[in-house]
């Protein structure tokens, strides 16, 4: 791998994700050369990325391009490359373009979806971790659409307009949401021959209630705004496969439907090469102390989504979200200074911000501390705080006028079909 000599030590990032953006931004303006290196030239703002699924946002606007994170780029440099394992003992990362050597190595790779060992789900399932797939979600969804209005068969175009999603998180209940908005702002004005009430938008879930790791509270005001909104929603069931364009569970709900998307968890998204007692088997996790570094290594980090930190007060780790990688990267940067100095390590103490989930128009849940909003109030800041967090002051203003173009207008500038999806073992989807 072609990179410049300096005589600076190097930190290499790998993963441009929330954890890598902030660690690498910041950690140029030390006295480091950092190598941020990951698959996609983009950071992709993942939570806004169901807008883009369903219609609400143009995928630019939720993406930043890597190489402009920095204007003095002396001490920064992007490689776009596919990791494929670290030697420590070497201290050289092995990628798809040649080897890099490295003085200190930071992993911030995020997670991938979590099939939970089901071959056939993860090849039949539409899915929602990258942008090409979000873009797969809308493609299909509207290629559906277009096939529904050439078939009078009333239960085909019934099969083709319904949507079912498994994993009532986050993404599934935002996913759910944007779904039915679509269904009482765009089909009835676009699609004036659909019948909107053939439109069904399913949500299952194997627990006892949406949005489990929120509040009871949340849970219920986040029901309560899908039910409204038309949502049927299956709690206690679990989707055990989906074949032949139906969706089998544990119990005797059954559903065909040529739109179905996995949303039921996630797992870690590990570098190979180090020691198997640095990664949690379960979670996929690298395990790391209150300093981030990986368990058994001194000059390797892990931050965000694929660090494992056991704490009294988190002893699961912390919550996969935003928050926890953003100020881990910011610690870190901290630390790399302590480094250079000789000084001890600042141990890690996560500052709870709160955690909240949009539903759709005016409507929204947050828990912030022992307080739980709903509402039109928990939507404002909802936007307020995606707004803000945005990387680029082009996709903050991007995001803004379209959601006030979307607002007033109930409508969904980016419903089109740029790359047709094709689905694996169907005849319902349109040829390129």
């Amino acid at each position: 791998m072609n990179i410049p000599q300096s005589d600076l030590p190097r930190v290499i990032v790998v993963g441009g994700g929330f954890g890598g953006v902030t660690l690498s931004r910041k950690l140029t303006k030390q006295n480091f050369q950092v190598v941020l290196i990951d698959r996609h030239n983009y950071h992709n703002f993942q939570p806004l990325m169901y807008q883009v699924a369903t219609s609400g946002l143009e995928p630019d606007s939720i993406a930043f391009p890597l190489r402009g994170l920095v204007e003095d780029r002396k001490n920064f440099i992007f490689r776009l490359a596919q990791v494929e394992a670290v030697e420590p003992v070497m201290k050289t990362l092995h990628t798809s373009i040649g080897e890099v050597a490295y003085d200190y190595l930071v992993i911030a790779t995020g997670t991938k979806t979590n099939f939970f060992g089901n071959k056939n789900l993860e090849e039949a399932s539409l899915q929602m971790k990258s942008v090409p797939q979000a873009l797969n979600i809308r493609s299909y969804m509207l290629q559906n659409l277009e096939k529904a209005t050439l078939t009078n068969d009333i239960e085909e175009r019934k099969k083709l307009m319904r949507i079912v999603l498994s994993g009532a998180g986050p993404t599934g209940v935002e996913l759910a949401g944007a779904f039915s908005e679509f269904k009482r702002g765009v089909l009835q004005n676009d699609y004036p021959d659909l019948n909107p009430d053939h439109m069904e938008i399913h949500l299952l879930d194997g627990s006892d209630r949406v949005l489990a790791s929120m509040s009871k509270k949340a849970s219920q005001k986040a029901e309560k705004y899908l039910r409204k909104l038309g949502v049927q929603i299956h709690l206690n069931v679990l989707v055990n496969n989906y074949e032949n364009d139906t969706v089998l569970t544990n119990t005797d709900l059954k559903m065909e439907a040529f739109t179905f998307i996995w949303s039921a968890g996630v797992i870690g998204n590990p570098i190979k090469g180090l020691r198997e007692e640095s990664v949690d088997e379960r979670s996929q996790r690298f395990l790391v102390d209150k300093m981030n570094r990986v368990e058994g290594y001194e000059d390797i980090f892990a931050i965000g989504d694929i660090a494992l930190m056991k704490t009294s007060e988190f002893p699961k780790g912390h919550p996969q979200v935003a928050q926890p990688a953003i100020q881990q990267g910011l610690l870190l940067i901290k630390n790399f200074k302590r480094i250079q100095q000789g000084t001890a390590l600042k141990e890690f103490s996560y500052f709870d911000k709160g955690s909240m989930a949009t539903i759709g128009r005016n409507k929204a849940v947050a828990d912030v501390k022992s307080f739980t909003l709903g509402g039109f109030l928990a939507w404002i800041t909802w936007l307020a705080v995606h707004l803000y967090f945005l990387v680029g002051v082009r996709n903050r203003l991007v995001v803004f006028l379209n959601w006030i173009y979307n607002y007033f207008n109930f409508d969904r500038a980016a419903r089109v079909i740029i790359r047709p999806y094709q689905k694996k073992n169907t005849n319902t989807q349109l040829k390129e």
